[in-house]
């Protein structure tokens, strides 16, 4: 909602800016609330949904048991993200990121501690987790004593059906996004179930590496764009369209050299990066294979990934929620959920790595095709606004 806000900064509307952070806070508290309720009442059908069932008892049990705690944390999370979303966007950048930093030393802390220590296994990393998310929430609940830019009243609390309307439609190409790799995990767990026999376990602890890696390289790409989210929508409020171009030009620079770092420690050290996870697999020849190739093929287009979901995000920026949907939707459910599916499905382990590149180059596509469209709109506004000043000064010196 970020976006929505700083939009409204821009055009110097106070009032709606006030309204949207009220209605966001309110809207994640009830949104949180129902995902806890649904996700305790249809436990059993979802982890089926996630594919457990093609795996060992084991990994089974590691599964619920995580799956429990950390939905336990899942309003703490949400409420940090969404609070330091705000707070980002109300000028205090610096706070956000120490309210999230703070966290994720909690949870890096805890983790050996209570995985090691006190013998808790997935718990532990579940309870580390969560204690981190908590201590975000109350860093980030402690800024609003005294916010800057806004003025928060009890009216801003009230639920608004247009501004919150506004807020959800401009939010979901971003829902998509975070929720992707959830998504594409169901998906892959189950084919892998399905088509691995013998070695789908380990099939699935590779893939599963890789998931996270991808995130942890999506959450640099994202944070780039994100950062630069309340530059492109405030001055796209107070029109002043060439700063917007040029936040977006440095946001893809950042995110292409993003891009190649990743590549090429994906292509050159797959090895590498799969040793610091340890080594325990049933046939750990072919769980090192796979995790080896999975980072080669399957992250192979991780450049053109960054690009496309940063242009995501500078889509929302220039409230055009449509296209960024779509830009979400294409890349990680139009093409890639079907491709794993058609490759894993219809060929094996190996084949079903070609989803990921494919989906890349097909999702690049159309970002280039719809942040061009975009940039020249956004260009001939800017050009319009040069003369309209041109022509103001040349007033001036007539009189």
């Amino acid at each position: 909602m970020q976006h929505y806000l700083v939009f409204h900064f821009g055009a110097k509307d106070e009032k709606t800016s006030n309204k949207s952070v009220g209605n966001a806070i309110i809207a994640v508290i009830l949104f949180s609330i129902i995902l806890v309720v649904a996700g305790f009442v249809f436990m059993k059908p979802i982890l089926n949904v996630l594919g457990v069932n093609g795996y060992d008892e084991r990994c089974k049990l590691f599964t619920e048991q995580y799956y429990t705690i950390i939905l336990c944390g899942t309003p703490f999370y949400m409420s940090a993200s969404s609070m330091a979303s705000i707070i980002r966007a109300s000028g205090s950048p610096g706070y956000s990121m120490i309210s999230t930093i703070v966290g994720a030393i909690i949870n890096l802390i805890f983790d050996p501690i209570l995985i090691f220590v006190f013998d808790l296994g997935v718990q532990g990393a579940a309870i580390a987790t969560i204690a981190g998310q908590i201590v975000s929430a109350c860093l980030c609940a402690i800024y609003f004593r005294k916010p800057k830019l806004m003025k928060l009243t009890k009216e801003c609390f009230t639920i608004d059906t247009k501004v919150l309307g506004k807020l959800l439609k401009l939010g979901i190409s971003s829902l998509i996004t975070q929720i992707s790799i959830a998504i594409i995990t169901i998906v892959a767990n189950n084919v892998v179930g399905t088509i691995g026999g013998e070695n789908a376990t380990d099939a699935g602890g590779a893939l599963g590496i890789v998931f996270k890696i991808f995130a942890i390289v999506l959450a640099f790409s994202l944070g780039v764009a994100v950062g630069g989210q309340p530059i492109i929508g405030f001055n796209y409020g107070a029109k002043q369209y060439q700063r917007v171009l040029e936040t977006y030009k440095l946001i893809i620079i950042s995110n292409i050299i993003i891009g190649v770092i990743s590549m090429l420690l994906f292509e050159l050290a797959p090895n590498f990066i799969v040793s610091l996870f340890g080594g325990h697999a049933n046939n750990l020849e072919f769980y090192q294979e796979y995790a080896c190739l999975s980072f080669r093929i399957y992250l192979g287009g991780i450049l053109l990934c960054c690009i496309q979901k940063a242009s995501c995000i500078y889509l929302q920026s220039i409230d055009k929620p449509y296209k960024a949907m779509t830009l979400s939707l294409m890349r990680d459910v139009i093409l890639l959920v079907p491709g794993v599916c058609l490759f894993g499905l219809c060929g094996n382990l190996y084949t079903m790595l070609w989803a990921g590149p494919v989906s890349d180059i097909g999702a690049f596509i159309v970002t280039v095709i719809f942040a061009t469209i975009e940039c020249k709109k956004i260009s001939k506004l800017a050009k319009e606004n040069v003369e309209e000043n041109n022509s103001i000064s040349k007033s001036f010196r007539k009189l």
